[in-house]
């Protein structure tokens, strides 16, 4: 694309330079030798596209009440998981299927796409150890979120993993311990050691301030960042009180917004109620859930967090329930939480993840349609009416070619028609709803063939 756009302004401007020195007087001539010089560093200098911005015109999702607002009308979200856009970006080879994966995207009309903006230790990581940082990963999450505004999607940008998998919390208490200053070796030492505080918080102001190499935005000013997140699936089970995580939070939460009042904050929970919660036993899976030190409302309730977040696995969670029981179940676990959001939170609400697991024994493909149909039914439900059910995003989409990136959850949208079709009939009725098809030539193209 870079060599394209290249082409087409050399041309131009090779254009411009023969008029110019067709014409007579002083001012010609010198118009026509800078367009010659141009000229040659366009066709053999190394633009970025922050040479030529192609804007978009974009502008900041905001929060009002329980919904997200874009220009002034209500956004209600259908999007996607793809986790792995920065580690494909590293690689000249694989930067296509990122570029890929979100013109996908675009074209169903989805809007946000969580992925990961960290990378602790470890191969090709973004953060090599505390505070030191491999510019070569950082351009790579820079393509990311150029090609994201280039293609019309934001991103919702996790900042740590609780789980090990790319460095997470383990990674850090590793990092303390190694150099003799961890006060415990318990990777919930993330939460509580202040040395480690001192490694996270230093993390979020490098990345909020970074300064894109390809756009030339710094990340806390780019409206192609959707929002925030603080965690991926946060627990500390050493403290079910809740506590501990409590004071975290609140903490990062309100440094986060020192630093940058421009995008919204989630947390990132799975959204099990804590154990003072009355629905501790009503909706929560199980006992353990309620353990597991994290409060979906008391979390959530926190003045820097603009809107909630919930993760949707009833087929990980209960494993002696039949497929039609997990349906009801995870029915009645998103309408518990558009309801908390709309009565007692005041926030919207975005199910950050959902999906489901083709391991399971008694798996058939079609489960996955009727399943993710009863997710988007709730949302559409919930936008009709102007609630806080404010977007779901499936967990997860690939391209082809990526079996060793992918889990039991992965879907090559294009290759499941079924699910390709829903998606973009949800895609098309949320627009629907407030009037969106005919403001976006893709959802206008998109839309007019599902009527």
């Amino acid at each position: 694309m870079k060599k394209d756009l290249r082409l087409h302004w050399s041309l131009r401007l090779l254009t411009i330079y023969r008029k110019t020195m067709a014409g007579n007087g002083m001012l010609y001539p010198i118009l026509g030798f800078a367009s010659c010089m141009a000229f040659i560093f366009m066709s053999f200098g190394d633009l970025k596209l922050s040479s030529f911005p192609r804007e978009r015109g974009l502008s900041f999702v905001e929060r009002n009440g329980t919904q997200f607002f874009l220009d002034g009308k209500p956004l209600y979200v259908n999007g996607w998981n793809s986790y792995w856009l920065m580690s494909h970006s590293v690689e000249e080879n694989t930067r296509p299927k990122v570029s890929a994966m979100l013109q996908a995207g675009a074209r169903m009309g989805l809007t946000v796409c969580r992925t990961w903006a960290f990378n602790d230790g470890g191969y090709n990581a973004l953060q090599i150890s505390p505070g030191q940082f491999d510019e070569r990963i950082f351009m790579a999450l820079d393509y990311v979120i150029a090609e994201a505004r280039q293609h019309g999607v934001r991103l919702l940008l996790s900042l740590v993993n609780n789980l090990q998998p790319y460095g997470g919390k383990t990674q850090y208490v590793n990092w303390a311990w190694q150099e003799g200053i961890g006060l415990s070796s318990s990777n919930d030492s993330f939460f509580y050691d202040p040395s480690i505080r001192k490694y996270f918080k230093n993390y979020v102001l490098t990345v909020l301030t970074r300064k894109n190499t390809i756009t030339g935005i710094e990340y806390r000013n780019d409206p192609a960042i959707f929002a925030w997140e603080l965690i991926n699936e946060p627990r500390c089970m050493t403290d079910p009180s809740g506590d501990t995580l409590q004071d975290w939070l609140e903490e990062m939460s309100a440094f986060i917004k020192s630093i940058d009042r421009n995008h919204l904050l989630t947390i990132g929970l799975e959204g099990f109620y804590g154990p003072k919660s009355p629905k501790k036993k009503t909706v929560n899976p199980e006992e353990w859930a309620s353990l597991l030190g994290s409060d979906f409302m008391r979390n959530s309730n926190i003045t820097h967090v603009d809107f909630a977040s919930v993760h949707i696995y009833a087929d990980q969670w209960f494993h002696h329930l039949g497929f039609e029981e997990k349906r009801n179940y995870v029915s009645k676990w998103m309408c518990s939480h558009i309801e908390d959001c709309d009565k007692e939170l005041k926030k919207p609400v975005m199910f950050t993840e959902y999906g489901l697991s083709d391991q399971n024994k008694d798996y058939q493909p079609s489960q996955r349609e009727l399943l993710y149909r009863t997710i988007l039914d709730i949302i559409y439900k919930s936008a009709k009416k102007k609630g806080s059910g404010a977007g779901a995003l499936v967990w997860q989409y690939f391209v082809e070619g990526m079996v060793e990136y992918s889990d039991d959850f992965g879907i090559v949208p294009w290759e499941s028609p079924p699910i390709y079709k829903l998606t973009v009939e949800h895609s098309c009725r949320l627009a629907r709803i407030h009037g969106l098809v005919e403001e976006n030539k893709n959802l206008k193209q998109l839309c007019s063939k599902r009527r």
